[in-house]
């Protein structure tokens, strides 16, 4: 997320929001983008397969419950505009370009900008990561999700400046 976000601040994607403090918000931020997690049952977040539709419906749920999470704990915080971009990022890292995404099914840039980078870093993390349920795709593989889905799933400018900075991301995760 913060090579996202650095790169995405040095080719001047959004310049009037994405400005060097709130890249430096956001990127402190980033961490608590499941915290809405806690609300999930293990049954839910441990179960090995598929999901069934109910179970998928709870787990959907941790979005909202993210952001709410952050503006009840952290409220009174004087730095409001950290607490902003926390439970925008939250609430808003399911929500997909095309509008099929949740919990409120926003569009383009309704997302907020932090949202539109967790949701990039999410999934790519998601693919390259061995869960219960799959084995960890490869850096390239990956990368390549990320491409096709530019325009549907992300924003189309972030997955190209995602892209862009293959060897910066392998020379982070690659093991």
């Amino acid at each position: 997320m913060e090579l996202l976000t650095h790169a995405a601040l040095k080719e001047g994607y959004c310049p009037d929001i994405l400005t060097k403090e709130y890249a430096e918000l956001l990127i402190k931020a980033a961490p608590m983008h499941d915290i809405g997690k806690i609300t999930i049952p293990d049954s839910i977040l441990q179960k090995p397969e598929r999901l069934t539709q109910e179970e998928f419906e709870a787990m959907k749920a941790h979005t909202t419950a993210g952001g709410r999470i952050i503006v009840e704990a952290m409220g009174n915080i004087e730095e409001k505009e950290y607490i902003d971009i926390a439970s925008q990022v939250a609430e808003g890292h399911h929500e997909k370009w095309d509008g099929s995404g949740y919990p409120k099914g926003l569009k383009g840039t309704d997302i907020p900008i932090g949202a539109r980078i967790m949701a990039v870093a999410d999934v790519f993390d998601a693919l390259i990561s061995k869960r219960r349920y799959k084995e960890p795709m490869s850096i390239d593989q990956a990368l390549d999700i990320i491409k096709e889905s530019g325009g549907s799933h992300f924003d189309p400018q972030l997955a190209i400046i995602f892209c862009n900075i293959k060897n910066e991301i392998t020379q982070a995760f690659d093991t």
